[in-house]
């Protein structure tokens, strides 16, 4: 069981480390999408480039390959979906291939979270739009959906993979560090302005 934790991690760290957000906005010609905006490679950030087909291909594909990486771990590694989960976030975040550096998280969240217990998965995007509707502030919804998941999985019968989504959260948290920050200082911007 220790290997098949091992390899489940590796692997699902590899997809996960896809730049998905770099490689479609070089494809189109648009440069380095972490020379823009947050510096991130993620949905958002690509949104920053004015192209909102890029940035909703950027969400499948992140979210994709999260979902990838628990059903391959379900099919190949059975028991080891919750270390898969964590390992395609943690890549996803942690790129080796840009020095260790990623995107926030979120909709390789969604995508693992969408794999491992969709009825969860579900209700937290309902809270994702809810905190979006209250703030009109992307980081925070995707902080508030990211930290009910655990809570959202127990209640909801998935006392298996509450580990994996606190440890997802802490990563996701871990990347919002600085929209944390923003929040704190009142200058994080909010959904269609200009900041």
């Amino acid at each position: 069981m220790n290997s098949n934790v091992i390899l489940a991690f590796a692997l699902a760290f590899l997809l996960g480390s896809i730049p998905f957000g770099l490689l479609l906005t070089r494809a189109a010609g648009l440069g380095d999408v972490r020379k823009i905006g947050s510096g991130s490679i993620g949905a958002t950030n690509v949104l920053r480039t004015g192209r909102k087909g890029l940035a909703a291909a950027t969400v499948l594909l992140d979210a994709g390959k999260g979902a990838v990486a628990v059903l391959l771990a379900a099919r190949f590694l059975p028991g080891a979906e919750g270390v898969a989960a964590v390992g395609a976030v943690a890549g996803h975040c942690f790129t080796p291939w840009l020095g260790f550096k990623g995107g926030k998280g979120f909709a390789t969240a969604a995508g693992v979270l969408g794999a491992l217990a969709w009825p969860a998965m579900l209700v937290c995007a309902g809270i994702w739009l809810m905190a979006l509707a209250i703030s009109r502030i992307s980081s925070v919804s995707s902080m508030v959906a990211v930290v009910a998941a655990p809570g959202v999985a127990w209640a909801l019968g998935y006392q298996g993979i509450v580990l994996p989504l606190l440890a997802i959260a802490a990563i996701v948290l871990v990347q919002h560090r600085a929209n944390i920050g923003r929040l704190m200082r009142g200058e994080e911007p909010r959904v269609g302005s200009k900041g």
